[in-house]
């Protein structure tokens, strides 16, 4: 009896630091709510040494420096100076609000690299409002960093 009231004491007290955890960042959350870990990435040092067929299960945060205009299907994400990481969401599942940009923001999800074809970064540089000359400036695939985002969490 006594190790269990010793379980039950343990377990109560990583509850309320797990909510606590949880609550220490207020904002809204789309797609699957998730605790914020500890040791959240930030920096595009979570990128190194991966390859194009490599992918890391992480958590990672930034600002929003652009969102979708048209639905709110897929944001970019400064995490370093200089360094932005595209975002799309899992499953197509879930959207941000349009106005989302200039705002903390905590990602679980998948990290990896990508090729993107010219005709994506078009599609996506539509998205954005960009102009048609914008649009006919881009002539090669691009390599950039990814995520895909499981869970998002917009700091108020």
């Amino acid at each position: 009896m006594r190790s269990f009231n010793i379980f039950c004491t343990v377990f109560l007290v990583f509850s309320i630091q797990v909510v606590l955890a949880q609550h220490s960042v207020k904002g809204a959350y789309y797609g699957e709510e998730f605790a914020i870990s500890e040791k959240v990435n930030e920096g595009k040092a979570i990128y190194t040494g991966l390859t194009a067929k490599d992918s890391l299960q992480t958590q990672l945060s930034g600002e929003i420096r652009e969102v979708c205009q048209a639905k709110g299907c897929w944001m970019k994400v400064e995490i370093a100076p200089q360094e932005e990481v595209f975002v799309r969401f899992k499953d197509y599942g879930f959207f941000v609000p349009k106005d989302a940009a200039d705002k903390k923001v905590f990602m679980q999800g998948v990290a990896f690299l990508e090729e993107m074809s010219v005709d994506d970064q078009r599609h996506y540089a539509k998205d954005s409002g960009a102009s048609e000359e914008e649009i006919n400036q881009i002539k090669e695939p691009k390599r950039i960093l990814r995520f895909e985002a499981e869970g998002v969490l917009i700091k108020d």
